[in-house]
Order: C-alpha cells, then sequence, then structure tokens
C-alpha cells in the first residue's frame, strides 16, 4: 500500500464503537472520550499550524521551506555516502518526510510543500493519506526515527530507496482536546519503506511509489 507510517495510520478507519490501537510506546495515560475513538494516530504534525524553530531549508531557489511544531523531532541515521546522487536522494527523501508532516500539520491535503517531492501514484495515495488526518482532525506528537538506509542509482535518472521507521515514541494527538494517547511499543512499531524515485527536470528526486510493512524483521532493534 503507498503511504507512510501504516501502523499510525490504520487505527484513521475505526469506528465510533472500535477500540483504538497504536503502536507507539508509552502507558495509556489519557484515555480518549467515546467520540475521540474515532481518530488514530496520524502521520505527523500538532493542532497548531504555526511554526517552530524545527525548520528544514534548502539554499536552491524554488525548494519550500519546511518548519514543524517543536514537539516533533526527527533522527535521521542515515549518513552521506560520498557518492553525489546517493546523498542527493537522501537529502530529498529527509524533506519529503517532513513535507508530509508539514501537510498534517497544517490540516491541508493539497500542501505545496509534500507534492514538490511527491509525484504520480505517490502523490494521489499521499493526498488521500493525509486527507484521512484532515477529516478526522487527528495528528500526533513525539520523535521519529529513520535508519537501514539502502539507496540505489541508476543511470536512467532513477533511484530506489528503502528505509525503517521507528515509531515507538510517535503519539497521537487529538486535536480538539489537546490529548495524547500513549500505547505500548510494539513489532508494528517499526515499518520498511520503500521508495522509487526519479530525477525531474529541476533535478529533484520525486517519490514515484512508496511501498511499507510494519512489523518489518529487518526494522527490530
Amino acid at each position: 500500500m503507498n503511504r507512510r507510517r501504516p501502523t499510525l495510520l490504520a487505527a484513521l478507519t475505526l469506528t465510533a464503537t472500535a477500540a483504538l490501537t497504536l503502536s507507539a510506546c508509552g502507558s495509556d495515560d489519557d484515555s480518549p472520550s467515546k467520540g475521540e475513538d474515532k481518530i488514530a494516530g496520524a502521520d505527523t504534525g500538532s493542532p497548531t499550524p504555526s511554526a517552530s524553530p524545527t525548520a528544514s531549508e534548502s539554499s536552491e531557489p524554488g525548494r519550500p521551506k519546511i518548519e514543524l511544531p517543536d514537539d516533533l523531532s526527527y533522527t535521521f541515521d542515515w549518513p552521506k555516502t560520498g557518492d553525489k546522487d546517493k546523498d542527493a536522494v537522501l537529502a530529498d527523501s529527509e524533506q519529503s518526510i517532513k513535507a508530509v508532516d508539514l501537510a498534517i500539520v497544517n490540516q491541508d491535503a493539497l500542501d505545496k510543500a509534500y507534492l514538490y517531492y511527491y509525484e504520480g501514484e505517490a502523490a494521489a495515495g499521499t493526498q488521500e493519506f493525509i486527507q484521512n488526518y484532515v477529516d478526522q482532525k487527528a495528528a500526533i506528537t513525539g520523535s521519529y526515527r529513520f535508519y537501514a538506509p539502502e539507496v540505489a542509482v541508476d543511470k536512467d535518472g532513477t533511484a530506489s530507496f528503502t528505509y525503517c521507521e521507528d515509531q515507538g515514541k510517535a503519539y497521537v494527538k487529538y486535536l480538539k482536546t489537546n490529548k495524547v494517547r500513549k500505547t505500548e511499543v510494539t513489532a508494528k512499531s517499526y515499518v520498511i519503506y520503500h521508495t522509487s524515485l526519479r530525477k525531474n527536470s529541476a533535478g529533484v528526486w520525486e517519490i514515484q511509489n512508496i511501498a511499507s510493512q510494519s512489523g518489518s524483521a529487518k526494522c527490530q532493534p
């Protein structure tokens, strides 16, 4: 399925009477009300679209400036390879992740920042993914870690990129009440992603397709 953070997203589709499940860490301190059971883990964000010092900028003209709330933090354990194209894929992929988060923060399924990095099927799937959060007024707070990168670049201007995400410290935040729902870390808190990218005429590595699997043995600590 073409979407990011499937473990957190899955609970968005729960009905009002369904139990809220989420692979994130912590204890279930703040039990949501019955109405809030409709809302589950989200891809990112905070209830306030205001920017924070957590910002990502590029010196290249035209690239979107990404500013996220200070209750979100990221660790990208994917060091530079020394290869110009591979490092560009890593850099653009980092920005694409944060850009989707920004769309959730902005509660805008057509936010320009993520559309700068997503194309075709990946863009369509991501739009639907973000719209889920907009409709449910759901977001998350906490920290994310991305690791175990594997990138390959072909001579035809395409690339493949696989990486892991640790969602263990990502929590649901309900926008109406500002409550945070914390649940236990499970194997499904660790997700593997496979992306296909193409370098466009502006030199940006756009994501064409993205698939994910929660509970991947490769991503387990």
